[in-house]
């Protein structure tokens, strides 16, 4: 595998979305945003046909030019989405890579007033830039979104909060069953919250952004919980709510709202089963060795969406062997499969 960039078949655009839904965020982040979008082979030969189009967004710490790093004998996802079309095995489509970085690292794709409105930004600031700009098929039942970890997450909640915008999704090893993925990893945080920083998220915050990020190995650790209580359990004032006390112990009325937005129990809702009998496709995966055990949150998301309803035929569930890093060979046949479930739509 040779370690330089390979031509594509189609044809990558890298622009900028001036997002109104992120003006103003509460993190100062910037409202300018990089957009890429993937046109397949043939788009430029015929201007009369349209296109179904996949959204891919990232996980925790994802930002949009993560996708051009090169590990050594693999090749980065947008190559092999390239190849998947371009070897006819997946009928064609427009794929958009959307960028929801934040300062703290992600928006888990929600509206809070912790981190910004990025679930509107997403379903309407950019599918209303794409649908524009490019000849898509614009309607819900030509629109998928996928992702992976947290972006796997943003494809589940996505979907069951805005299925007029989305009509298909895939999620690998995306954030789900929070007792069993989140939970867990309180009391190690409070104890490295204790011993470092008097138990103050203020004073960790204040650390961390005086240095160079990583240099202790709790920062991660302590940064994603915060990150993920900014999308999940801030205020109205943007007063971010950590979800366990001192000694790592759940903070109930913080939990319940964690909790409601964990897409296994979302699913068992009946407007969210709803939305989930809507899907024309999902496509679910994880590997058996995920160290947050997402794995079992995807074996109960799926048992949670046939308890809602969808026939076994709209959707495509496996176990895999592997972790949760470097499962990118995973995204090119869920691309192909929901190409396929869309591609009737497409003229």
């Amino acid at each position: 595998m040779l370690p330089w960039s390979a031509d594509f078949a189609g044809r990558m655009d890298h622009d900028v979305i001036d997002s109104a839904a992120l003006r103003g965020n509460p993190l100062g982040d910037p409202h300018e945003r990089p957009i890429w979008v993937y046109l397949p082979p043939g788009y430029d030969e015929d201007d009369t046909r349209r296109y179904p189009s996949i959204y891919v967004i990232q996980g925790y710490t994802g930002h949009l030019g993560m996708w051009a790093n090169r590990t050594p004998f693999r090749q980065p996802y947008p190559e092999l989405a390239d190849a998947v079309f371009a070897s006819g095995e997946a009928p064609p489509a427009i794929v958009v890579y959307v960028d929801a970085w934040t300062s703290v690292g992600g928006s888990q794709y929600l509206d809070s007033p912790g981190t910004g409105r990025y679930h509107t930004y997403l379903c309407e600031d950019v599918v209303a830039w794409v649908d524009a700009r490019y000849r898509t098929v614009p309607d819900r039942d030509a629109r998928a979104i996928t992702g992976k970890s947290s972006g796997g997450y943003g494809a589940m909640v996505t979907a069951m909060l805005r299925p007029d915008v989305f009509g298909a999704l895939a999620t690998h090893a995306g954030d789900a069953l929070f007792e069993t993925c989140y939970q867990p990893g309180f009391p190690s945080s409070a104890r490295e919250l204790r011993d470092r920083y008097e138990g103050s998220y203020d004073r960790f915050l204040a650390d961390f952004r005086g240095r160079i990020a990583g240099t202790r190995d709790s920062d991660l650790t302590l940064m994603e919980t915060y990150a993920y209580a900014s999308a999940y359990s801030a205020d109205a004032d943007g007063t971010v709510r950590i979800p366990f006390d001192a000694n790592g112990a759940l903070v109930p009325e913080v939990w319940e709202r964690w909790l409601a937005v964990d897409p296994v129990l979302m699913a068992r809702r009946p407007e969210y089963a709803e939305a989930l009998r809507s899907m024309r496709a999902i496509w679910i995966d994880a590997g058996t060795r995920d160290e947050w055990y997402l794995d079992l949150g995807a074996t109960a998301f799926r048992e949670a969406v046939a308890a809602a309803g969808v026939p076994d035929d709209r959707v495509y569930f496996e176990l895999f062997e592997a972790g949760h890093m470097a499962i990118e060979y995973r995204y090119p046949p869920a691309l192909a499969w929901l190409s396929h479930r869309l591609a009737g739509l497409s003229g």
